[in-house]
């Protein structure tokens, strides 16, 4: 009997002195054991022994945590920390400032290293512009003869001849001889036919693995070059909200309209640009007698048509809307180019496309 009574004494000595004493983990690789002891009464700093010469692993983390949290801690170890982190962020900030290069550079990350090369003009003044770079620049072919017509001769081509003239009626009745307001408003739609046949020929090119015959460039050329239209006429003319709205309503409607057409019908669809193209340059043209009737100031022309088409320095906006209509010009020989090669039964890859044809 006294034998027992010892027995159950000493196994409860021996397992509660065990349990106040030691504990002991394992880290994810078995040649990593690290056995964690902990004395009890003993200061934080040297609760955690590493017997291996391996650093601590998740289980031995946890338990430094756990046993730095039942000690609140002190003034001085937080502000260490503090300072730390606060050392870490002005060298991060030191360096993105010496990544600068210039007051326009934006600074890049350090990951990555991509930044933008530094361009300059010929009088190495700093590039301004983003959106188009020195060698997208060009002059513009004034001598185009801007009295071409297709006469429509097919039904397809009344079709397309028709459906411009009707489209011209409200843009008329609207906008009347407001012509910045109304160029503004041709350009938001004239760029988005290059864009919806070259999206169509890059897919079926890829579709079909086959040559484009340069048109999707030629295309795409063709809506950056009216974008670029959009972003003069905006400088000049500044749109109201309601003008804002009848775009955004305006384009998603003659997307969707034009994407359909360019599926069911390319030759009808580029006939129809052409003849929007033909409706441009009269307009143009009626803003120009404005301007040389005196009934719209000749104010100086922006920064951004003066680099884009190698304008003088003192051009003015007459300069700007002469430029804009012969790249209309162009665009209206492109389109029904295009539409006459599909007319003869050939698919616009059979013949070269004029790249660089504005």
């Amino acid at each position: 009997m006294h034998q027992l009574l010892a027995r159950s004494v000493m196994r409860r000595l021996v397992s509660s002195s065990t349990r106040n004493r030691f504990m002991w983990s394992l880290s994810s690789p078995p040649s990593a054991a690290v056995i964690v002891w902990k004395e009890v009464g003993k200061p934080s700093s040297e609760s955690v022994v590493m017997m291996s010469g391996q650093k601590l692993g998740f289980c031995g983390q946890w338990w430094r945590m756990m046993s730095s949290a039942s000690e609140p801690p002190t003034k001085n170890s937080t502000s260490t920390v503090a300072g730390k982190e606060g050392d870490k962020e002005a060298k991060r900030s030191r360096a993105s400032v010496e990544r600068m290069e210039g007051e326009d550079e934006v600074a890049v990350s350090s990951y990555w290293g991509i930044s933008r090369p530094k361009i300059t003009k010929q009088d190495g003044s700093v590039w301004p512009w983003n959106c188009f770079m020195p060698w997208e620049t060009y002059q513009a072919d004034l001598s185009i003869d801007l009295s071409k017509h297709h006469l429509p001769k097919t039904l397809l081509d009344k079709v397309a001849y028709w459906t411009v003239k009707l489209l011209r009626i409200p843009t008329d009745l609207f906008f009347k001889k407001r012509y910045g307001c109304r160029a503004m408003m041709l350009e938001t739609v004239a760029g988005v036919p290059g864009m919806v046949g070259g999206m169509l020929l890059h897919l079926r090119s890829l579709r079909k693995f086959e040559q484009s015959g340069g048109w999707i460039k030629a295309l795409l050329e063709e809506a950056e070059n009216e974008r670029m239209h959009l972003m003069t006429m905006v400088e000049l003319v500044q749109p109201k909200w309601y003008e804002r709205l009848l775009v955004i309503a305006v384009q998603g409607a003659f997307f969707n309209f034009y994407f359909v057409l360019y599926l069911l019908s390319p030759k009808l669809a580029h006939r129809v640009v052409g003849y929007l193209e033909e409706e441009a340059i009269h307009s143009y043209t009626l803003y120009l007698n404005d301007i040389d009737r005196g009934e719209i100031e000749n104010v100086p022309a922006p920064a951004i048509a003066i680099d884009y088409w190698r304008l003088p320095k003192d051009a003015t906006l007459k300069d700007v809307v002469t430029v804009i209509r012969a790249d209309e010009a162009h665009h209206r020989d492109v389109n029904h180019f295009a539409s006459d090669i599909h007319y003869q039964g050939k698919r616009l890859q059979e013949a070269a496309a004029p790249i660089g044809y504005h």
